[in-house]
This record gives structure tokens, sequence and C-alpha cells, in this order.
């Protein structure tokens, strides 16, 4: 079975976005040294992306408008707007954990949550969730959009990898 993967990129104070919905903010605490590539490794172990349409949206017109930059991998975007397939994005208005419900069933690689924290809170709430990787990166941004809302659920969690440079710690946690 496939395992459920949220690779995401953190505030300090545990935000995904600004409260301009903007991720501008995301680098390393010295701009001069050049980030370790810890995605490329990842998405090599991934063949499914979900999303929401806000993180979808935030994508296409602010951080790579001219390319699709997951091209290889089966992209579904939960929207409840009909929106017309592409080559590599399903839009689809299922229920998220029945969708990735449905999609770990399938063969091959793993599938990555990339966002929105609706999406992720849903689906934490019913245990979907197996991969935790986080990037806590070096700022504190005061507001916007919190990964983790008030779900009422708990769930432990064991550290299986750290890495730490420019200021950024990426942390991968599994469930215990």
């Amino acid at each position: 079975m496939k395992k459920v993967v949220l690779f995401i990129a953190v505030s300090v104070d545990g935000y995904i976005a600004d409260d301009c919905n903007s991720v501008n903010w995301i680098k390393g605490q010295d701009d001069s040294v050049e980030m370790k590539d810890t995605y490329s490794e990842f998405f090599d172990t991934i063949d499914t992306i979900v999303m929401g349409n806000r993180t979808y949206k935030q994508i296409v017109t602010e951080l790579s408008p001219d390319t699709w930059p997951y091209s290889g991998a089966k992209t579904f975007v939960i929207t409840h707007h009909p929106i017309p397939d592409s080559r590599d994005v399903i839009f689809s208005n299922e229920d998220p954990c029945c969708l990735v419900e449905n999609l770990r069933h399938d063969s091959g690689k793993d599938i990555w949550i990339c966002g929105g924290a609706d999406v992720v809170n849903q689906l934490l709430k019913k245990d979907l969730i197996d991969r935790f990787h986080i990037a806590t990166i070096p700022v504190i941004i005061g507001g916007g959009v919190k990964l983790f809302g008030d779900t009422g659920y708990s769930l432990n969690l064991k550290i299986v990898d750290t890495i730490i440079y420019n200021g950024v710690v990426e942390t991968v946690y599994e469930r215990r």
C-alpha cells in the first residue's frame, strides 16, 4: 500500500502561508548560502500529489506561472468548482479522505500531500498521513494560515530523520 506523506514548509510559529497567502518567506537565514535540495530526492519517491485549490492557484499564479512544476506525477486538486482536467492535473470534488484512501490502494510510489491546511487537517483527523516531512523555516510571520488547526485530534510521532542547513530544520516523523 502507498504511504501518504506530508512534505511542507512551516514558519517557526506554525504557519504555511502569511496573511496575504504568500510563501515568499520560505528561505534560509543567509540569502548568500545555497539551500540544500532535499526536494528532488523526495519527489523521486512519489507519483501522486493531492492539494487544495488555494495551493494549486498559488502554484500557477505565484510560484510557477509558466510551467507545471510537478510533471510526471498525477496531481489531484480538491475543489468545489468544475474545472477541466489537464494532462497532469485532475480537479476533483471528492472528499479528500475518500480520495486518498482510494489512491493508497493503487500500485506505484507514495502520495504527497502538498497542502493546504484544510486538506491536511481533514486527513489528520482520519489518521491518513503516514509520514510528516516538515521543514521549519527560521522566521516568525505572526499570522496567516496555520498548518495544524484545532482538530481535537492528537497523534504520537517519532523522529526518523533530521536535516539542518542554513537555519532550516527539516524533521521527518512517522506515527508511533
